[in-house]
C-alpha cells in the first residue's frame, strides 16, 4: 500500500516545498535544475496515468476480439499482458523514487539546519535516483517496442487476410468470366478497433521517456554544478593552504626586514 507521501503530488509535498523555498530565499542556483528534475517526475506520474488508462482500453479490445474471427488474435495474445508488466514495474519504481526524492528533501533539510546554506552547495548527492530512473526508461523502451511490434503485426496480419480474400474472391469471379479485383480491402474494422489502444498506449510511452530523458539530463547537470563549484569550506581551506605556501617561500630576511616609512 502506498504511503500518503506518494499519492500526493511531488511537488505538493511539504518537505518538497520547503526545500525549494529555502534555495529560492538564499539564491542557491541549482535550484532551477532541482525543480526541473521534479517537475519531470511530476509529469510522468501524470503520463504513466494515461498509459494505464490506455492499456485498460487495449485490454478491452483484445476481449472483445475473442468473440470475433480474425487471425490477428492469436498474434496480440501475450502483448497485453507484457505492456500490463511493463506498466507496473514502471508505477513500483516512479513510486520508490518520489519515496527517495521526499527523502532526500528531508535530509536536504537536516543538514542545512546543522551546517548552514553550504550544505546545499552539492545538493544532488541527497537524491539517489538516477537508476531508478535509468530502469524506468529501460522499460518504457520495452513497451514501446512492443507497441510497435503491436501495430505492425495487425497492418501486416489485416493485409494478409484481406489479399488472401481477394484471391478467393477473384477466382469465383475468373470462373464467372467477371473482370477481377485488382485493389484488396484496406485495413478492416476489427484491425482497426486494435491498432488505435496500441497507437495510443505508444504515444504516451512516447511522451513519458521524453520525461525521462529530460529529468536524468537535469540530474545530471546538477551533479556537474556540484563538480565545477566547491562548497565555501573547501575554498576557505584551500586558500588558507595557499596563503601558508606562500609566507613558508618567503626568505626569512625579507621576514626580518624592518619597514621604513617615508618621511614627511
Amino acid at each position: 500500500m502506498k504511503s500518503s507521501n506518494t499519492t500526493m503530488p511531488l511537488l505538493d509535498n511539504e518537505h518538497v516545498k520547503e526545500l525549494l523555498s529555502i534555495m529560492e530565499t538564499n539564491h542557491v542556483p541549482t535550484v532551477k535544475d532541482l525543480l526541473a528534475v521534479l517537475t519531470q517526475v511530476s509529469a510522468m506520474e501524470r503520463q504513466l496515468d494515461a498509459a494505464v488508462t490506455e492499456l485498460a482500453a487495449l485490454r478491452q479490445e483484445l476481449n472483445a476480439a475473442r468473440e470475433q474471427t480474425h487471425p490477428i488474435k492469436t498474434k496480440l495474445q501475450n502483448t497485453g499482458a507484457t505492456l500490463g508488466k511493463n506498466v507496473t514495474v514502471m508505477r513500483d519504481k516512479l513510486g520508490t523514487v518520489k519515496q527517495n526524492v521526499i527523502d532526500g528533501c528531508k535530509n536536504a533539510m537536516e543538514a542545512f539546519r546543522v551546517k548552514g546554506i553550504s550544505a546545499l552547495d552539492n545538493i544532488s548527492r541527497f537524491f539517489k535516483v538516477r537508476p531508478l530512473l535509468n530502469v524506468i526508461r529501460d522499460e518504457l523502451n520495452e513497451g514501446i517496442n512492443v507497441s510497435r511490434s503491436a501495430i505492425s503485426k495487425i497492418e501486416t496480419v489485416s493485409a494478409e487476410y484481406h489479399e488472401a480474400g481477394r484471391h478467393i474472391k477473384n477466382m469465383g469471379r475468373t470462373l464467372m468470366g467477371k473482370e477481377t479485383v485488382a485493389n484488396a480491402k484496406p485495413l478492416g474494422k476489427l484491425a482497426k478497433s486494435l491498432e488505435a489502444p496500441f497507437k495510443a498506449e505508444l504515444s504516451c510511452l512516447f511522451v513519458m521517456r521524453k520525461s525521462v530523458r529530460k529529468a536524468i539530463i537535469r540530474l545530471a547537470a546538477l551533479e556537474q554544478a556540484a563538480q565545477r563549484k566547491p562548497s565555501v569550506r573547501k575554498s576557505i581551506k584551500t586558500l588558507e593552504k595557499q596563503i601558508t605556501t606562500e609566507q613558508k617561500s618567503v626568505p626569512t630576511s625579507e621576514k626580518s626586514r624592518p619597514v621604513f616609512h617615508e618621511a614627511r
